[in-house]
């Protein structure tokens, strides 16, 4: 019998959850519930204990102490395939499908409909896949490749599997991360569709714009401990801000003190770059923050990509501290004090079966030996300071990096560049997919860097972010410049009419 409180259904119940790890209490007598139709949001900090508990839920770990109630009975889940098949569904962030199977396999994968002599009824099976993607009103069919799909139609595909097992509750791990602002309205919609079908969804993300977005209360995890439960509609993101990292942000971006900037470090003249970008023109002085924004595929990375040479520019020009430089390659720019954290910190910025100390390392090795070997003092002396000065929350140097957290992954990708202490450092999406408190860490750094003469160009998809830490700001649409704007006039309102299909140039000098 499922529980009814206030006249809701509670058809999830997680009592006083304990998980420890070697060295670590992940989660510490936490209780969590989730009522049938909700959207329960799980916040906190990277490290907070959230995936641990979500695992929990999903039958991937085994608590050491606590129970769990699912329709109103005791259950002990043996296997994450054992949770599945009760109906509860975790849709990971990186989404677990075969690309060259059809959307009807991998919607049944694991449980395809058997004839007699044992072989795959398939119009049964395209049946099933049939009826699950008709609950969704999705717009693709049973016989599609899922590697033809949409990334936001593949994520349909993970949320019609979790209808074909008749999920109850379905956890949604980071959901957005890889979804145009367009793809992200049909999740919100596909979400209220299970909603409306009784089924309690939990959702995770590190946006707080997402959360009261989309749902009804919200738990906060501060290192393994239940802060609170809060009600959506009762709360704000101050609130929960200041819940989840234990003290107030009143200065969440760092201070920009100055005014003015020293020399000039970089200028772009008519940089252009064919189907990506076109007559660029920019400069930024030492302890200057210019920021760089535009919608998905305007061609900023491409811009920074050019500028570090990964690719190469069809026209234009580069002038480093007043010369003109051919950068052909990132080893050029490298060598001319450029560093480049990007977008993508596992996939570009990070060898993830590395340690922490040889990742970080990477960049200085070839200052860091002599005679071939390498400086060991050097080397450890390097991953000391910057573990201290990024606050960097790790086990030690030889920890593999793929074991950290996404914001002190991010540390590392940073730490990695200014001991070589860049002219320029270039950050793209530089706080993409990581919590709170380790936002906050990284637009102060950027501050101090900059207070310092640095010079910072940073790509931004957040509107309060790109506001928040720069000096400057130039927009473009669609590879073009269309606007510039100093931190004095610039407003969200001139940010978004300069990123449009109307955008016209507005440039302020």
């Amino acid at each position: 019998m499922i529980s009814i409180i206030n006249n809701e259904e509670i058809i999830l119940e997680l009592k006083n959850i304990t998980k420890v790890f070697p060295g670590v209490k992940a989660v510490d007598n936490v209780s969590f519930e989730v009522n049938t139709g909700e959207v329960h949001a799980l916040v906190g900090e990277n490290g907070a204990g959230k995936s641990t508990l979500m695992k929990v839920m999903a039958g991937i770990h085994i608590p050491e102490e606590g129970s769990i109630n699912y329709m109103g009975e005791k259950v002990r889940f043996s296997s994450p395939l054992d949770a599945k098949k009760k109906g509860i569904i975790l849709i990971h962030q990186e989404l677990s499908l075969v690309p060259q199977m059809t959307v009807a396999e991998n919607i049944l994968l694991g449980s395809f409909p058997i004839k007699r002599g044992g072989r795959i009824d398939w119009d049964k099976l395209n049946q099933n896949a049939r009826e699950a993607i008709k609950k969704l009103g999705c717009q693709f069919e049973p016989s599609d490749l899922v590697q033809d799909l949409t990334v936001a139609h593949q994520q349909m595909v993970e949320i019609a599997r979790a209808i074909s097992y008749d999920a109850k509750v379905v956890i949604f791990d980071e959901p957005t991360a890889s979804l145009t602002q367009e793809e992200i309205k049909v999740l919100y919609k596909n979400i209220e569709l299970l909603k409306e079908q009784g089924i309690g969804i939990i959702y995770i993300s590190h946006k707080l714009d997402e959360i009261f977005e989309v749902s009804d209360n919200i738990t906060v995890l501060r290192d393994g401990k239940l802060v609170d439960t809060l009600e959506t509609d009762k709360t704000d993101e101050p609130e929960i801000t200041r819940k989840m990292i234990g003290r107030d942000i009143a200065d969440f971006f760092g201070s920009k003190k100055i005014k003015e900037y020293g020399a000039e470090v970089i200028r772009v003249e008519g940089l252009s770059r064919k189907n990506e970008f076109e007559n660029m023109n920019f400069s930024i002085k030492k302890g200057e923050v210019l920021g760089l924004y535009g919608l998905l595929g305007a061609g900023r990375t491409e811009v920074v990509e050019t500028i570090f040479g990964i690719n190469k520019a069809d026209s234009g020009k580069i002038y480093l501290n007043g010369h003109e430089v051919n950068i052909e390659n990132s080893k050029i720019a490298v060598s001319n004090g450029i560093g480049l954290v990007p977008e993508s910190r596992k996939e570009q910025g990070l060898v993830l079966g590395m340690s922490n100390l040889d990742n970080m390392s990477l960049a200085k090795l070839p200052q860091a030996h002599n005679y071939g070997f390498i400086k060991q003092n050097e080397v450890d002396g390097i991953f000391d300071k910057y573990k201290a000065r990024l606050s960097i929350s790790t086990t030690g140097p030889n920890q593999k990096v793929m074991n950290l957290s996404g914001g002190n992954q991010q540390k590392i990708v940073i730490g990695k560049w200014l001991c070589l202490n860049p002219d320029l450092l270039i950050l793209d999406e530089p706080t993409i997919g990581i919590d709170v408190g380790s936002k906050a860490e990284i637009h102060n750094l950027i501050a101090e860097l900059a207070e310092k003469g640095m010079a910072v160009l940073v790509i931004s998809s957040e509107i309060p972010e790109i506001l928040g830490v720069s000096h400057r700001i130039i927009t473009m649409h669609q590879g073009k410049q269309t606007g510039e704007f100093t931190d004095e006039e610039v407003t969200e309102a001139k940010l978004i009419d300069s990123i449009t299909s109307n955008a016209e140039a507005v440039c302020a000098v």
